[in-house]
């Protein structure tokens, strides 16, 4: 499939209509470097409410479809079909949607995790690769410009050889049981029919520990996992601790948690080496604390000239002018364009399209889970090895 040049990237969508605040963000994040025009989705399991949907987003009508296999149906019958399909629909609808999409010659974006089995992981990854279809994972922060500086500190020995590496994402929002009381993001996400195996391993630790890989470079060789429910009546863990062992001898802590009072989005990431650690939060993104041995701290903000091309091309504004979760989304969905865009026009990447999550990435995630659950499974302490790391 070629792409000419000098016009946008036809985007299809599934799922992402009303209610799914995730399928706002992938519209934003599309349109915020004007590289996608959306012109077609499936936007709902009702049809009647995602043919409204798609009015109300100026979707042409006969482009707003029933459900994801009438929409690949509709597009390869079109001259103008669509590039990529964004899958921003529950965790167990990944693999199916994904597999049709890439089978009909489509590239994919896909909400993490890309699937809820690592049968099926291993499956859409091998597809991705024999297919030459691109497929994009939206591990969202390393989107983030600070996050390709201390990638880039770390591989240019600034922190020495790796030590320690603790990452966290604490929230609060499922401290109680609103699942029972209709929210209806809990609801799926507490399901295991529907979420997988993990629940706040899967949701948001899989985020820490790809961010902790991303930065680092190092792949997990075992790990110990010790998952709690919490809240009374749920089938999936809302807390998980897991204890890493990383090659070269670095240790690692990961904790992830759905039921932690006070913290809104509590996304943490430090790295300690030989020489000098680094600390990052997601709160406060635009910049992170390099502290070298024997010393001073020094806070280092998004903007500067000396961070790399990676920081660099994925920054917009000047020094002082905060971006964030829309904008490192953003840089996803334009790093996702150039790799599409580079396999099209049958060259390599620049910089923007260059360290994006793909399926591999994916594969990864799915992987970690698997062995999260069966690190807690042959409690207490149960070392395990991760298929993919």
């Amino acid at each position: 499939m070629s792409t000419a040049p000098n016009r946008k990237l036809r985007l299809g969508m599934v799922g992402g209509g009303f209610g799914a605040y995730i399928g706002g963000i992938h519209r934003f994040a599309a349109r915020l470097d004007n590289h996608y025009e959306l012109v077609a989705g499936a936007f709902d399991v009702n049809a009647d409410r995602g043919h409204q949907f798609a009015a109300e987003n100026y979707i042409a009508a006969d482009r707003s479809y029933t459900d994801y296999k009438a929409m690949v149906a509709g597009e390869l019958a079109r001259e103008d079909k669509i590039d990529v399909v964004a899958i921003c629909t529950p965790n167990h609808t990944h693999f199916a949607i994904a597999k049709a999409f890439i089978d009909a010659g489509f590239h994919v974006i896909c909400e993490k995790p890309m699937t809820t089995t690592l049968e099926d992981a291993e499956a859409l990854h091998a597809l991705a690769k024999s297919s030459g279809r691109f497929v994009g994972v939206t591990y969202t922060y390393c989107g983030y410009p600070m996050i390709h500086a201390a990638r880039a500190m770390v591989a240019a020995g600034d922190l020495g050889s790796i030590r320690v590496i603790q990452v966290e994402y604490p929230l609060e929002w499922m401290a109680t049981a609103i699942e029972s009381e209709g929210n209806q993001q809990a609801k799926w996400r507490t399901d295991p029919k529907l979420s997988g195996r993990g629940g706040s391993i899967g949701d948001i630790g899989t985020h820490a520990y790809h961010l902790a890989g991303f930065v680092t470079g190092l792949k997990a060789e075992a790990l110990c996992a010790d998952l709690t429910t919490f809240v009374p009546g749920r089938s999936l863990d809302d807390n998980a601790h897991v204890m890493i062992r990383y090659e070269g001898g670095a240790r690692g802590l990961l904790w992830s948690s759905q039921v932690a009072i006070g913290c809104s989005n509590g996304l943490r990431l430090r790295v300690f080496g030989e020489k000098a650690s680094i600390q990052w939060h997601q709160e406060a993104p635009n910049e992170i604390t390099f502290s070298p041995l024997f010393g001073k701290p020094e806070t280092i903000k998004r903007g500067r000239d000396d961070l790399g091309d990676g920081a660099t091309v994925r920054t917009r504004t000047p020094p002082g002018h905060p971006e964030g979760y829309i904008e490192a989304f953003a840089n996803l969905y334009s790093g996702f364009a150039e790799a599409m865009r580079a396999i099209n026009e049958g060259r390599s990447p620049s910089a923007i399209g260059v360290n994006v999550p793909t399926s591999y990435d994916g594969l990864k995630g799915v992987a970690f889970v698997d062995a999260v659950v069966d690190s807690h499974e042959k409690a207490p302490f149960g070392w395990t090895k991760p298929a993919h790391a």
